[in-house]
């Protein structure tokens, strides 16, 4: 049975697992805290002849039951908080070498894709400019430079588990690298304007042959014909 949906980059099965971490760990102590919580009320509930007792809160056999859990939730939230860290300097911290970068750009409402062509490097006569329409090669470690023209947008591509914001004025550099081939969404996660809910675009995951016939198929006339351009 498949808990989460589709996972199709190299580091989505880590943030899977660290919610499922925090959910074990969180749903344990909300089902102890509720049960005990119920048998208490059971236990102590009033009974005909049976004085009530006054407590303190000073009295040790009782303070237990607050100690105890106490300091196991604190030993939790220590693993919770090693494992998150853990994941957040893999995925946010750490740049691993790229095979290629593209640039993303969010405005109101389309995302803006520049693809390096051929030659895989960016800004070059090569490049292949499109909105909404991501392509990259499974296997590949791709580098994003994302950024935004007029107002705060969000990249997010949920089947990488990947969701990072683009702010104006600044260039934020992220990576991933695809895992299987496919067609997936891609969003704008970030409250953007009347037209947030339409800023949509997809990302083609494809195999290196299928990449290249993209990229040839794309390629710019002033790449594939310099000469057309230049003087006499």
């Amino acid at each position: 049975m498949q808990l989460f949906m589709q996972r199709a980059s190299s580091f989505a099965a880590d943030i899977d697992n660290l919610v499922m971490l925090v959910t074990v760990l969180v749903g344990f102590w909300f089902i102890a805290a509720e049960v005990v919580f119920f048998w208490l009320i059971f236990r102590f509930r009033a009974k005909e002849g049976v004085r009530t007792q006054y407590i303190t809160g000073k009295e040790k056999h009782l303070k237990r039951w607050i100690n105890i859990p106490h300091w196991l939730i604190i030993a939790c939230d220590a693993v919770i908080i090693v494992a998150a860290v853990k994941v957040w300097v893999h995925i946010k911290q750490s740049l691993p070498p790229a095979d290629d970068t593209i640039r993303v750009t969010g405005r109101q409402w389309v995302w803006t894709f520049q693809h390096s062509g051929a030659d895989r490097v960016l800004d070059t006569a090569d490049d292949i400019t499109v909105c909404d329409d991501l392509h990259v090669e499974v296997g590949k470690t791709y580098h994003f430079l994302l950024e935004a023209d007029d107002v705060l947008h969000s990249f997010s591509v949920p089947v990488f588990r990947l969701k990072q914001d683009a702010i104006p004025g600044r260039t934020v550099t992220g990576w991933f690298k695809p895992t299987q081939t496919g067609v997936h969404d891609v969003q704008c996660a970030e409250m953007c304007g009347v037209g947030h809910g339409i800023m949509m675009g997809r990302i083609t995951i494809e195999t290196s042959e299928q990449h290249a016939a993209w990229i040839a198929e794309h390629a710019p006339i002033a790449a594939l014909e310099p000469e057309a351009t230049s003087t006499p």
